[in-house]
């Protein structure tokens, strides 16, 4: 069907079936997916009551599209997302996002060339590398935090063994190993002064 300035109408029954009145078909939701990646405007009103419902059947098609493992939204983006609802923030959050797509929508070929370019095809394993790298190194930080690893914590031996393991060389950092010292000397300090309070 050849596109107009006008957007086609779509009627939505009672039974939940999809009416295009462009070309007097019955459609489904994967049609109208069709037609919003090929450009085709479309509005879609209640059959009954008159009432565009355009916005509800949109997110039927995102919602089965993300059904089908197509993930695009992140779970932290529909998080932050739903906190929204309510907020002081809402009213921004709708112009905020069609702004944002918009430049995406202009940019995503530019994109597309400059990731080709500086890249080539492994351009998406480059990054999947990358996103590992910083997960291994947030884990091996938030590890160095940990006063006591797996295993270890409530072992009255190792407890016991402290200094004589002091002298041995650390399997780990050495820095880490004084850490654990200072932390236990302290909690020895704090239970000391509850003791006589």
């Amino acid at each position: 069907m050849a596109k107009t300035n006008e957007p086609t109408i779509i009627k939505k029954y009672a039974n939940r079936r999809l009416y295009n009145t462009g070309t007097s078909t019955y459609v489904t939701l994967e049609d109208l997916a069709v037609m919003v990646k090929g450009e085709e405007d479309f509005v879609v009103y209640d059959a009954k009551s008159g009432e565009d419902i355009t916005r509800s059947v949109l997110t039927q098609i995102i919602f089965e599209q993300e059904g089908k493992g197509q993930n695009l939204l992140p779970v932290t983006f529909l998080r932050q997302l739903i906190r929204f609802y309510g907020d002081s923030m809402q009213g921004l959050v709708p112009s905020f996002l069609e702004y944002s797509m918009t430049s995406l929508t202009k940019e995503q070929e530019k994109l597309r060339s400059q990731m080709s370019e500086a890249f080539g095809a492994t351009a998406f394993d480059a990054i999947e590398d990358q996103v590992k790298r910083n997960t291994e190194m947030f884990e091996r930080a938030m590890k160095m935090f940990m006063p006591f690893p797996t295993g270890e914590a409530g072992s009255s031996q190792n407890a016991g063994a402290a200094p004589a393991d002091a002298k041995k060389p650390a399997s780990g950092p050495g820095e880490l190993d004084d850490m654990k010292r200072q932390l236990e000397e302290m909690q020895k300090k704090i239970n000391q002064l509850s003791d006589k309070s």
